[in-house]
């Protein structure tokens, strides 16, 4: 299995690096369907995988001034609260309704990237909408606790929408508040699911050190093409979980 875990880990790495791509799109179904764990073993060990993983990319941005703290203090906390509360949720579930929740999010992922010039050129001296900004915080939480997913393409353009936040400080951001979240999730599935640390250790490392060849791929290669391309890859493996997992 460890063999596996290297070989998915390297394959998620490549492609997080290429399309800078929430993990939990991809480490999940890695984790179920390369690996052969139980969903829930899966979710769990994703989010931890996520959380490694956020933390590494966020350091990058925070030395780059791309990080608005005032921005991740206001949704970060809310959306601890959140993730926990979904993790205590997605112990008790069906796991037949955590993959078909899990494959909505990724057609929701894969029409955020096929439309993601829509919110690009939001005026960034908007007001901003604490409130609402507290509510998209929690709301995504408990999803990424329920499925297993950082939200980082829900948590951008609540931050863009909602924040005032320049799109490119956004993603930055969005980072800092996914480790947050999955951490918290990661907490909250403790103790109900076994964890394999080892496994997941290694399956972080080598996602890690892959990512940064993939990002460097992608710097040659076309964005907008990567991007299309990574979200109908989306659509297609949401449609075969639905068919092999869920229907």
């Amino acid at each position: 299995m460890m063999v596996l875990a290297v070989l998915s880990g390297m394959l998620t790495g490549f492609a997080l690096g290429i399309f800078g791509s929430g993990g939990g799109i991809v480490v999940v179904p890695a984790l179920i369907y390369l690996l052969h764990l139980p969903p829930k073993e899966a979710i769990a060990m994703g989010l931890g995988i996520i959380a490694i993983t956020a933390v590494i990319s966020v350091v990058t941005h925070w030395r780059a001034a791309n990080v608005d703290w005032r921005a991740a203090a206001i949704f970060g906390p809310i959306g601890m609260v959140g993730t926990y509360a979904g993790a205590r949720v997605g112990a008790v579930v069906p796991a037949s309704f955590q993959l078909g929740l899990f494959a909505v999010v990724m057609y929701m992922a894969a029409y955020r990237m096929l439309h993601k010039s829509a919110i690009a050129a939001v005026d960034a001296d908007r007001e901003i909408h604490i409130f609402l900004l507290i509510a998209a915080g929690a709301g995504v939480g408990l999803l990424a606790g329920v499925v297993g997913v950082g939200g980082g393409f829900l948590i951008v353009p609540a931050l863009v929408l909602l924040a005032s936040v320049p799109m490119k400080r956004a993603v930055g951001t969005s980072l800092a508040v996914v480790s947050l979240n999955s951490v918290s999730g990661f907490v909250g599935y403790m103790g109900t699911v076994p964890i394999h640390y080892a496994l997941m250790g290694s399956f972080a490392t080598v996602t890690v050190i892959s990512s940064l060849t993939g990002a460097h791929f992608a710097r040659r290669l076309h964005a907008d093409t990567l991007r299309r391309a990574f979200a109908w890859s989306l659509v297609i493996a949401a449609t075969y979980i639905l068919a092999k997992s869920v229907i």
